[in-house]
């Protein structure tokens, strides 16, 4: 009989801090910058960034980090794995994620580079513009997968980011074969599209040879990794290949697909969009809950799109309502 886990879920992805300013478009077009889009940068670049922001506030962040900080705010037991440095913003990090509830156990990295961090351009109408130094996250060793506390996490969280630095990216397969070992599930995140045409060949590789048993994706990165434009082509392509599919479609909502089953969620209304970095994150972070206490299809649905309506509504991708009276209030 398997041994229950110690954690419903285990991430690995980047230890990041956001740094987010509002801003006009015109400061957007002034740097550059594709409006909502994300670029990774380095250090230099995120100088003349960070020096053209207006005054900034600093909230810890990370992709996968956010979707734990949403699980563990509705109950879920959780923990991380990434790197941050031995510095003022890698404190921030550690202390920001054990507030939250969840085990971080990761040593510091001493010396440069420093730890991660997002320069957010946040526009009127809520829009992001993300600009990103992985400083430490990129060094996250191999080594720093404990294979033991893989195997006791019911599923194992990848965050697709990770998957272009070579280092995560080889600590990323460790972990799987470890959780495939251990008969635990494994979800996947794609992240961004361009982390999709930098890697696909790898990311198809794993859904064929059957490593993955969650796949997120946002319309645009389920055409990247399909190839096809036309969503519902997309959607059955993928779907194919996966055995639970979940696709956002930002305001249209989001579909689930799972063996010959199929459910809809429209998105929750919001009285006004702040910001939506994290809408992804936090969407993810109610489905996979809803998932994993055998919720059926349409109901993690909807509980994702409360979560992600949730954190659109103030500045940062980590929630600030009571999510598990907000999902109960809201569910009836």
């Amino acid at each position: 009989m398997p041994v229950p886990p110690s954690y419903d879920v285990i991430a690995i992805g980047n230890a990041i801090v956001d740094v987010m300013a509002p801003c006009r478009d015109a400061l957007v077009a002034e740097l550059g910058l594709e409006r909502g889009g994300m670029a990774l940068i380095d250090a230099e670049r995120a100088r003349e960034i960070y020096a053209a922001m207006g005054p900034a506030k600093e909230i810890s962040g990370g992709s996968a980090a956010n979707t734990l900080a949403g699980m563990a705010a509705l109950g879920a037991r959780c923990a991380f794995i990434g790197q941050v440095a031995d510095d003022q913003l890698g404190e921030v990090f550690q202390h920001d994620i054990r507030a939250g509830g969840i085990a971080f156990d990761t040593p510091a990295r001493v010396g440069d580079p420093p730890t991660g961090r997002c320069l957010i351009l946040v526009t009127e109408d809520g829009e992001r513009t993300m600009n990103t130094l992985l400083g430490a996250s990129q060094f996250l060793a191999p080594e720093s997968i404990d294979e033991t506390l893989i195997a006791g996490a019911g599923v194992l969280y990848l965050e697709g980011y990770m998957w272009d630095p070579e280092e995560p990216r080889a600590a990323m397969r460790r972990a799987i074969k470890a959780a495939r070992a251990a008969g635990r599930k494994v979800a996947f995140t794609a992240s961004e599209s361009f982390i999709i045409d930098l890697h696909r060949g790898d990311f198809l590789e794993l859904l064929e040879a059957g490593e993955i048993d969650i796949l997120f994706v946002n319309e645009h990165e389920l055409a990247a990794l399909t190839g096809e434009r036309a969503f519902e082509a997309g959607l059955a392509a993928a779907a194919a290949k996966v055995p639970l599919l979940v696709a956002t479609r930002g305001a249209a909502g989001a579909v689930a697909v799972e063996g010959g089953e199929r459910a809809e969620v429209a998105a929750e209304p919001v009285a006004r969009v702040v910001d939506t970095t994290g809408a992804g994150d936090l969407f993810a972070a109610g489905f996979l809950t809803g998932h994993i206490r055998g919720e059926p299809l349409a109901r993690a649905l909807k509980i994702g799109a409360i979560c992600a309506a949730e954190v659109i509504g103030h500045y940062g991708a980590r929630p600030e309502a009571n999510l598990s009276t907000l999902v109960a209030e809201r569910l009836g």
